[in-house]
């Protein structure tokens, strides 16, 4: 039962998810975004473009905390 029961791609698919979700949820939601980003991994090349929109873009967590020197 055991065996055939894990060995199931449905119910290792409903085991793995949040185990991946709920860290980059995380992740994004401390940059300043809404954490559904965080459902662009489960899409392929998606996923490769959300990396990247965010490694570039200005995370609202971080806007106007930044202290940049006086002139």
């Amino acid at each position: 039962m055991m065996q055939s029961l894990l060995g199931n791609p449905l119910v290792m698919m409903v085991i793995l998810l949040p185990i991946f979700l709920y860290p980059v949820w995380r992740i994004i939601s401390r940059t300043g975004h809404s954490g559904w980003w965080s459902l662009l991994m489960f899409v392929p090349l998606a996923n490769f473009i959300g990396l990247w929109m965010l490694a570039f873009v200005r995370w609202p967590a971080t806007d106007g905390s930044e202290k940049r020197p006086q002139p």
